[in-house]
């Protein structure tokens, strides 16, 4: 057992005594290291971002990406699908060359005396209107050549990460090997190797 003692001044002295001040002593330290986890708790939560705050940041980030995305490859998808088209119709014909043609064929006849010779009525009235028409049609295939070069071209020039759809490459290299095709025989035509004129 502890012994306790008491001086003239009537304080308590002995085992007891410091038994009480230790109990004191532990119950501040306690006290004051919870008050300092509670503050660091608390500049922790006030310092740190919030988590919606970042969803929503990159939600919004994923969202432009894709949309980004999605724009860029409908306009190539669309592109690709015109110089498709523009080359199916210099091969197959269009109605700008087909207007082109019966005009020069109205001027030919009009211009032309019923005099002339055959070879020069020929020239004039069927000749002339032909290489229009064939004119018309090369211009239809060049334009459909530019464009399907230019959306196979793009991903060389934008963004190297975004990556070009298969089905537009696809169709856009059906666009070039229309154009060439169609080029290439609006030129024959105009030069008279392909289906040229009668003689006389």
């Amino acid at each position: 057992m502890g012994t306790k003692t008491v001086d003239e001044a009537g304080v308590e002295t002995g085992t007891e005594a410091k038994s009480d001040q230790e109990t004191v002593d532990v119950t501040k330290t306690d006290v004051t290291k919870a008050d300092e986890a509670a503050e660091t708790e608390a500049d922790a939560s006030a310092g740190a971002p919030d988590d919606d705050e970042y969803d929503d940041e990159d939600g919004d980030d994923q969202s432009e990406a894709i949309a980004d995305k999605t724009s860029a490859g409908v306009g190539q998808g669309a592109a690709a699908v015109v110089s498709a088209a523009l080359g199916l119709v210099s091969l197959t014909g269009s109605w700008l060359g087909t207007v082109g043609q019966a005009r020069d064929s109205l001027y030919g006849q009009l211009e032309t005396a019923s005099t002339a010779s055959v070879s020069t009525q020929i020239k004039q009235v069927y000749a002339d209107s032909w290489n229009v028409n064939a004119f018309v049609a090369g211009l239809f295939a060049l334009t459909a050549l530019i464009v399907a070069v230019v959306v196979l071209a793009r991903p060389a020039f934008g963004n190297p990460d975004r990556v070009q759809a298969p089905w537009i490459k696809s169709v856009a290299w059906a666009g070039v090997s229309l154009g060439i095709i169609g080029l290439l025989l609006a030129v024959l035509k105009y030069t008279d190797v392909l289906m040229s004129m009668p003689s006389t």
